[in-house]
């Protein structure tokens, strides 16, 4: 079974979309946590980081100058969070690695 992003990377169901290119899509967050709530997908599916394997590297890399190309356009000029969440207990909700970016707020610590 598709999980919600799979559908939205296959345009099944619609989305915000911030960034695409062949690699990952990034989109607005449908519950912000904070004024700018980016979820960076990759368009491969990895369940959970945990479940990475070194094969995935250049996509995890990828991710991350993403998030960190969108923070900048973005005008998070001041700061941001970036966040993955693995598992359960980790606040996972959608078997579907994707790094959320958070900002245009202070953010505190620890997060939960």
């Amino acid at each position: 079974m598709k999980t919600i992003f799979q559908k939205i990377i296959d345009r099944e169901i619609p989305a915000m979309l911030a960034h695409e290119d062949e690699h990952c899509i990034a989109i607005h967050d449908i519950n912000p946590q904070a004024p700018v709530h980016v979820l960076v997908i990759p368009k491969k599916l990895i369940p959970r980081v945990g479940e990475a394997t070194a094969a995935d590297q250049p996509i995890l890399g990828h991710l991350l100058l993403t998030a960190a190309a969108l923070a900048q356009k973005l005008g998070l000029e001041s700061g941001y969070r970036l966040v993955i969440n693995n598992g359960r207990d980790g606040g996972e909700t959608v078997p579907h690695l994707h790094v959320h970016l958070l900002g245009k707020r202070p953010l505190a610590w620890p997060p939960g």
